[in-house]
């Protein structure tokens, strides 16, 4: 991009941001003249100023402590706060009547801001339990759309296997009851953990949820909702379709139980499918076969081995050889490199990328061949045991045995 153009760019998104702050400040704004707030402070500030008047009326030529507006304005303030310094005094009768309908007002003032207050952190409390409540402030969040039977332990998995995950950071959208949610809150590791009650498939909810500002969702295979596995994967898919056309840019993971939805699933961008049913299958066929798969498989994933993992190495390999890299990981890890991932991250901008550097070619026979690669690119693709002259491609991690 020429300096000129990348200038214009930086500008239309400082115009863009100007925009957005000011319509911003426009609808706080409409929203204050619509509510019954402003009527209030100009009732306060209509009494302060005349309370203030009177004062001055009744002790200025009498009462050197007031000689100005300024100084009765800070004496009303002082006095309806029932804080009282003392430092001014009203010495004349109007004052000293005054002076008590001061103070019976801020004492009533007073009752009503801790009323307001008090009641608002009760209403938000309850929002908070029942799941009403919106996650406004939360950005880079994960989102746990559905409901497990073995939700605590999948949880507890969960904050285990991202070491810069905080329960704070989950948001749970479900249509279960909030006594539910309150049981998890009970385990220590999971007490802060937000929740959203409502159908995950509306947009409406989602949005409770900040969707739009999170960096992760995942979607599973819901067991709290009767239906045939058929309609749980449809709303799946629908779910997954919906977080999509909010953002492409979040990551994500999807539970399945029948595969054949699978391909709807990739049309959408989707990073991450995990078809449960089909893998079940797979490891029980094995375990027929006295093959003894099925133990390499438990202890490979296993949560307090954790042996199996996949890394990020340094840039430097990219272009490089999986021999390097597989001697670089011996010798400063121990570990034993298997095999490749490609195409790590967000697969729709992968593939945007990858369009954008297809077209670059100015070979049209080249051009049409490289958009029939970038339509098959498929994200996060494990290369296994591929050779030691494999070339290593950018947005790769290395596969790995850890010791």
């Amino acid at each position: 991009m020429s300096p000129q153009r990348e200038k214009q760019s930086k500008q239309q998104k400082r115009d863009t941001n100007n925009k957005d702050h000011l319509a911003t400040l426009t609808r706080l704004w409409k929203r204050f003249l619509r509510s019954r707030t402003w009527p209030v402070i100009l009732a306060i500030i209509l009494i302060f100023s005349l309370t203030s008047a009177g004062v001055l009326l009744f002790e200025h030529d009498i009462n050197e402590g007031f000689h100005n507006f300024g100084d009765v304005v800070w004496w009303a303030i002082v006095t309806a706060s029932t804080v009282g310094y003392g430092d001014k005094v009203p010495e004349t009768t109007g004052g000293r009547v005054i002076g008590i309908l001061v103070i019976l007002f801020g004492v009533g003032l007073a009752s009503i801001v801790t009323g307001r207050i008090a009641s608002w952190l009760v209403e938000w409390k309850i929002k908070e339990g029942s799941g009403l409540a919106t996650q406004k402030k939360l950005k880079k969040h994960l989102v746990i759309c559905g409901w497990k039977n073995e939700m605590p332990s999948l949880l507890l998995h969960i904050v285990k296997v991202n070491p810069g995950l905080a329960s704070e950071d989950i948001v749970l959208v479900s249509m279960v009851k909030p006594a539910m949610v309150e049981n998890l809150r009970s385990i220590p590791e999971l007490q802060n953990i937000n929740f959203v009650r409502g159908d995950y498939v509306d947009e409406a909810v989602l949005h409770r949820a900040n969707i739009k500002r999170a960096a992760r969702a995942l979607v599973l295979a819901d067991s709290s909702i009767e239906g045939s596995p058929q309609e749980v994967d449809s709303r799946t898919v629908m779910t997954v379709m919906t977080i999509k056309s909010i953002s492409k840019n979040i990551y994500t993971c999807v539970e399945l139980i029948d595969s054949k939805f699978e391909r709807y699933l990739r049309g959408v961008h989707c990073d991450e499918i995990f078809p449960a049913r089909y893998h079940n299958r797979i490891l029980l066929a094995n375990a027929s076969a006295a093959s003894g798969v099925t133990h390499i498989i438990r202890d490979l994933l296993d949560m307090e081995q954790n042996r199996l993992v996949t890394k990020a190495f340094p840039a430097r390999f990219v272009g490089d050889t999986f021999a390097s890299l597989s001697h670089y990981f011996m010798e400063s890890e121990k570990s034993i490199l298997i095999g490749v991932l490609e195409n790590t991250g967000n697969i729709y901008k992968r593939k945007k990328e990858a369009l954008r550097m297809a077209q670059r070619t100015p070979d049209l026979s080249r051009l049409v061949t490289n958009l029939q690669e970038v339509k098959k690119l498929q994200g996060n693709q494990p290369v296994f045991n591929p050779g030691p002259d494999y070339e290593i491609k950018p947005y790769s991690r290395a596969i790995l045995i850890q010791q």
